[in-house]
């Protein structure tokens, strides 16, 4: 195991890892966007209090090339190698204001076997993004952004007992991820509304979003009825919501078909038990 500790060159580290390797981060802050591409890392922290990773791209910013960042340049971490791990820190985008900076993510992950554990992922919207991207967006990002960003392949990943927080769409992608005992909070906004989970699954992928015994909790200010657990950023989205609890800021119908599209029609949007109110179109196992 290698420690490091805050003023360290964090993507220094991790680009030496061998295969396997622990890296240990110490307590305190390490402000740095960083990246990983060696499969089975292992990245622990003191504590999700205590370790905290952090930068503050946004999609407004502009490149070196003039080029805006757009959503899928700003994260914090990007996880690119298969069967890493995380556990013990937080991963933060402080850029703020999304209103008027646009998408903000903390946390990328276009790996498959990515488990994260007792961890805080933190921004405002699209906090976090699960990989693959969907496929009419790798098309459209061709030589935009890097090959490991731009991986077509079933990504599976796991977050336990972590808390992940922000605004809108904050949960999106098209990976198959399971949610087991997290607290999923809302952050305020002052637009007013948000979304928890935005899944793009497209309809052959066959596992989507999976929220098991999850808490749905809102920060300060997150008026009451003011946020849809899910709405679908592509026609098939999918999701179950398993044993979860939920405060007074989830609207009462749960789910939003994503403005003026039909994709009401189409979404797989599952609740067990089921909560009486919902949307027609919910559906039950």
């Amino acid at each position: 195991m290698r420690t490091l500790h805050p003023g360290d060159d964090l993507q220094k580290a991790l680009d030496s890892a061998f295969p396997g390797q622990t890296l240990y981060l110490a307590e305190g802050e390490y402000r740095a966007k960083t990246s990983i591409s060696v499969p089975g890392v292992t990245l622990a922290g003191a504590g999700a209090d205590k370790t905290r990773i952090v930068w503050g791209d946004y999609a407004n910013k502009l490149d070196d090339m003039g080029r805006e960042y757009n959503t899928f340049r700003t994260w914090t971490m990007a996880v690119c190698a298969d069967g890493v791990t995380m556990r013990d820190l937080a991963v933060v985008n402080d850029a703020l204001r999304p209103e008027e900076k646009g998408q903000e993510v903390a946390l990328t992950v276009y790996a498959d076997g990515f488990l994260m554990e007792r961890c805080r992922l933190s921004s405002t919207q699209d906090t976090l993004f699960l990989g693959p991207l969907p496929r009419d967006l790798i098309e459209r990002y061709d030589g935009f952004l890097p090959d490991a960003l731009r991986r077509d392949k079933p990504c599976a990943q796991r977050f336990s007992r972590c808390l992940i927080e922000g605004t809108v769409d904050f949960i999106f992608g098209c990976g198959a991820a399971v949610f087991d005992d997290c607290e999923i909070r809302s952050v305020y906004d002052v637009r007013g509304v948000g979304y928890a989970a935005a899944p793009a699954h497209a309809l052959e992928q066959t596992e989507g979003f999976h929220f098991k015994n999850c808490r749905f909790t809102a920060a300060e200010g997150v008026a009451e009825g003011s946020i849809y657990l899910a709405r679908p950023w592509r026609d098939y989205g999918l999701c179950l919501f398993e044993n979860c609890s939920y405060g007074p800021h989830i609207a009462p119908a749960g789910f939003d078909k994503w403005n003026d599209t039909d994709r009401d029609r189409t979404a797989r949007f599952y609740e067990t038990p089921p909560v009486p109110g919902r949307v027609p179109w919910t559906k039950r196992i």
